[in-house]
């Protein structure tokens, strides 16, 4: 590992003037010179790997301001400080019973171990697990832009067949954040220029052909909360994930689920995508399948049809393609079946 400078900023004001000092409107925050680190437990990885090299660590464990730790939940609305931990997110029982999809979401992300130290916040911007992204001497358009994509002739099983390009395939392999896009969730991020609102549908971008460029944030702007509206679908949700092994693995396909009902009938749906895209994945054209549809297997089948309707396999990872498709109709299915709580 490289040395660096480590500073514990003492509020937000602070560790945003602390990265404005150093940021480079030119460079994405990934690649600026001072970064933010929370629970470590995906920047850390990368620092040690060489792939992240900051000059500078801006430790947010010691910002003072107590809404950063806290779970507030109303009538209509939870709202996460972004440094509460996965775990203690998971376990809260109201989460379990209004919104489940989100604690299942933290449940299956990681051991346990991981979620008693990992941020929610930090988790939604993790980094790719893409093997020739963390082995430097591999080409990476995403670590070393222009220098070409190791996966697309490679070996690229664990990689996206949804939201590709020309330039990289990798797989955006979080798993909380695939709920929170259902959910039409939105973050607070706090920078020199203010506090911004940006849906978390909004917050990654597609590859395209800068994909060193992986979020709307800039370098010196600092997540503070994550904002989950609670709707007439929230209560009905489930997140159902596909693993070669059932713990500590991340998802070759997984499928985010909420579902209005009238009867059987679907007033609305939400529907994410997860381990098959290069970003959290909103499956909109799942969702219009469904919209008025009486929801058996046939109508799951359809929308898992039109799910994957722009897929672009590789390789090794065309088997993604019916996994997914069979991974979004058995969530359909057993979402519908749930006996939701009052």
């Amino acid at each position: 590992m490289r040395p660096f400078l480590y500073e514990r900023p003492t509020n937000v004001s602070a560790a945003v003037a602390a990265a404005s000092n150093f940021a480079n409107a030119r460079v994405p925050p990934t690649q600026a010179n001072a970064q933010f680190i929370a629970g470590g437990t995906n920047l850390a990885d990368y620092m040690k790997l060489g792939v992240a090299q900051p000059e500078r660590l801006l430790d947010l464990n010691g910002l003072a301001e107590p809404a950063l730790r806290q779970i507030r939940i109303s009538d209509d609305t939870i709202r996460f400080g972004a440094l509460v931990r996965m775990g203690e997110a998971a376990d809260r029982a109201e989460i379990k019973r209004r919104c489940p999809l989100l604690a299942e979401s933290l449940k299956l992300a990681a051991s346990g171990q991981i979620r008693n130290m990992a941020s929610l916040a930090g988790n939604v911007l993790q980094r790719t697990r893409c093997e020739y992204f963390r082995e430097t001497s591999w080409p990476c358009n995403k670590r070393e832009p222009g220098s070409g994509c190791a996966a697309m002739e490679g070996l690229n099983r664990q990689h996206a067949v949804l939201g590709t390009s020309d330039a990289c395939i990798a797989t955006y392999h979080g798993d909380f954040a695939q709920a929170l896009i259902a959910l039409d969730a939105v973050v607070e991020a706090e920078g020199r220029e203010g506090l911004r609102r940006i849906p978390v549908a909004k917050l990654h971008h597609l590859p395209g052909v800068t994909p060193n460029i992986e979020t709307d944030l800039a370098a010196d702007e600092v997540i503070v909360a994550i904002n989950v509206p609670f709707r007439d679908w929230s209560r009905r949700s489930r997140f159902l994930k596909i693993r070669d092994r059932e713990s500590y693995a991340f998802a070759l396909a997984s499928a985010a689920v909420a579902l209005d009902m009238d009867g059987d009938t679907v007033r609305q749906a939400r529907i994410a995508l997860g381990g098959v895209a290069t970003v959290p994945w909103r499956a909109r054209a799942a969702e219009e399948a469904l919209h008025g549809k009486v929801l058996d297997r046939n109508a799951a089948e359809a929308a898992a049809e039109a799910a994957f309707a722009e897929a672009k396999p590789r390789e090794h990872n065309a088997f993604k393609i019916p996994l997914g498709k069979r991974t979004l109709v058995r969530a359909l299915l057993e979402t519908r079946d749930m006996k939701v709580s009052s």
